[in-house]
């Protein structure tokens, strides 16, 4: 096969993009047709190569003598992410057709989301760190489009995002260039280095370039921001789907092929922590909101927090619970931001406590939320409960048990925060502040992608050994990080052992505490977290969360930058006002006092400067003319 097919999901919705942009308006339908024909291109190409199956096609061209050449390599890895991107793609731009009919601006939004997969997919196949680069960062520019199409406030939010986003690929470029010190190359698949020394930053700062393009702490907090202000399609595509893959996915090249971590080695521990820390205070944060859109924003957050914590188990069970997780929170996340644009477009509003009663006005959107919030709630037989019990599994094998307990106080927090959001909007009395009295299922273009994916969280999760065994399975082969670990290839065989008894425990609490909340809510379940919500420490931190205490952000805006200002005003400022006020004056005073002895009103001294300076002209003359 011509390994020039890897330009192909590239260039294609990258031209399509640009060919949007020029577009004229008068052309109707124009920039859902080209779309959805550039993603369905995509779409067959990435399927074709996916099928090429062995070590691959790769497509090499030398660009200068120090390493830097065009490289694009598509062996499993990359391929399987490649044919998941391009899966959603496909079905967003069908949803996105539907649901940005009529809105402003909508041109510029397909055109940003068409050069958004075609970087992505560049940056998906690259093997060489400056190709990888180049898309990885131009998807800032992407990032800031995409975001800025939503409302009044967009921009903001679209600066934010661009910042903090730099911040982190900022640090993944110093990771990049320790690595190439370390190696001496800047292919990527020639890198094998030990997480020591300088190789240890250099992992910790790859590895968080890459957490923060997946959405981790601290790196997060654009992300509910953008709930609220940019378009809804770009919630499912960017921090729901695309994003995940691509972080995750250089987070496990960084783990699997360039360095080696081993089970509880400091790396390891890193990671755990940051995905530990990730699930809890995410979740915790999800659990008290009071925005159908601003929820789902958070559990974006908290749930790759187990994608970091399986890979950082470092051993099998873990990381391919955390692989297959990606894989199963950007279906059923994306299909819970689509159910959230079908509510948020027929009825109106997205506020919990505006909505209510909507199952029997909306059933096929109903249907497609309850699949998507019991499967990343954890329960069976969907499939996010076997990536969870793998990511479970995993962490129990460490020995470490803070680990495996904050990812069962996640899945309490996670089932509780979708009881309370299904029940608030779906079940109960229509509200009467709801805008729109008589909603119901929106048209196929946008029921279909979430019934699709939705019915691929149930098939993922019944026939779960197919995708772990051709998906996620070839991912590990032949890794260093199987040395110890022959017989545990067959990662997933059902059987009721403590590990999942605890699991369903926590399914049981989560409904307890629904259960309660709503009481104490007086029948209101958009309440139902208020008990949590109020107790008294939890209520200061919270306070604080809304404040913006703990947005890196908010510290690089109003520490760093207001900082800096503080010291250019006192130190440049004030300073120079001092030298004049001063030194200038000082300087002046004492000037002023010794013309004073000259300027002492006889006429003959007078005569005498003035000789003396035009003879001091006439000898300078002179000279010039010499």
């Amino acid at each position: 096969m011509n390994p020039n097919i890897l330009l192909i999901p590239i260039l294609v919705p990258i031209i399509a993009g640009v060919l949007t942009f020029i577009l004229p308006k008068s052309v109707k339908w124009g920039k859902e047709i080209l779309a959805l024909i550039a993603t369905a291109i995509t779409m067959y190409y990435a399927a074709v190569i996916f099928k090429a199956g062995g070590e691959g096609l790769r497509l090499f061209v030398p660009w200068t003598s120090f390493g830097i050449n065009f490289d694009l390599w598509a062996y499993h890895f990359p391929r399987f992410i490649l044919l998941a991107a391009a899966g959603f793609e496909i079905l967003l731009a069908l949803y996105t057709a539907s649901f940005m009919e009529g809105k402003n601006r909508s041109k510029e939004y397909f055109a940003y989301f068409l050069l958004t997969a075609g970087l992505a997919n560049g940056a998906i196949l690259a093997n060489n760190f400056v190709v990888m680069l180049f898309f990885w960062e131009s998807l800032l520019a992407t990032l800031y489009g995409m975001i800025s199409v939503g409302n009044k406030e967009a921009f903001k939010t679209a600066t934010k995002a661009l910042v903090i986003s730099g911040i982190a690929d900022f640090a993944m470029i110093l990771g990049i260039i320790f690595a190439w010190q370390l190696s001496g190359t800047l292919t990527m698949s020639e890198i094998h280095l030990e997480p020591m020394g300088l190789g240890a930053a250099a992992f910790v700062l790859m590895g968080l370039g890459a957490m923060a393009k997946a959405g981790a702490m601290p790196f997060h907090t654009w992300i509910p921001d953008a709930a609220i202000d940019a378009p809804l399609p770009f919630m499912a595509y960017l921090p729901a789907a695309l994003e995940k893959l691509l972080g995750i996915y250089m987070l496990g090249r960084i783990s699997l092929e360039m360095f080696t971590i081993h089970m509880n080695s400091t790396m390891s521990i890193f990671l755990m922590t940051i995905g530990a820390v990730t699930i809890v205070l995410a979740v915790m944060m999800a659990l008290v909101q009071k925005d159908y859109k601003k929820l789902l924003s958070f559990h974006a957050i908290s749930q790759v927090g187990y994608m970091i914590l399986g890979i950082g188990t470092g051993v099998p069970a873990g990381i391919v619970g955390g692989l297959f997780h990606m894989l199963n929170h950007a279906m059923y996340k994306c299909t819970l931001f689509l159910t959230g644009g079908a509510v948020e477009k027929q009825a109106g509003t997205t506020e919990l406590k505006k909505l209510g009663g909507l199952f029997k006005l909306m059933p096929i959107t109903g249907v497609a939320f309850w699949v998507a919030a019991f499967a990343i709630s954890g329960v069976p037989p969907f499939n996010g409960f076997v990536s969870k019990e793998l990511v479970f599994h995993g962490a129990v094998e460490t020995g470490i048990m803070i680990f495996p307990i904050a990812a069962w106080i996640g899945a309490i927090f996670t089932f509780a925060s979708f009881l309370k959001l299904g029940h608030a909007t779906y079940f109960g009395q229509q509200s009467p502040e709801m805008p729109n009295k008589a909603p119901k299922d929106p048209g196929l273009a946008m029921t279909v992608p979430m019934l699709v994916i939705a019915l691929g969280c149930i098939l993922f999760g019944v026939y779960s050994k197919l995708p772990l065994k051709y998906l996620i399975q070839p991912v590990l082969e032949g890794r260093a990080i199987l040395e110890g670990h022959a017989g545990h290839m067959e990662f997933w065989t059902f059987h009721l052992n403590w590990i999942v008894w605890v699991s369903m425990a926590c399914l049981v609490i989560a409904f307890l505490l629904h259960k309660y909340g709503v009481k104490k809510g007086q029948g209101q379940a958009y309440l139902a977290s208020e008990p949590i919500h109020n107790l008294p420490v939890m209520h200061t931190l919270y306070d604080w969360a809304e404040a913006r205490v703990f947005d890196i952000y908010e510290w690089f805006v109003n520490g760093l930058l207001k900082g800096a200002a503080w010291t250019v005003f006192k130190v440049v400022d004030r300073g120079i006002d001092a030298v004049y006020e001063r030194l200038i004056v000082f300087v002046g005073g004492v000037a002023t006092g010794v013309l004073k002895e000259y300027h002492n009103g006889l006429y003959a001294n007078y005569l005498a400067w003035v000789v003396g300076g035009f003879a001091l002209l006439v000898l300078y003359l002179a000279v010039l003319v010499k």
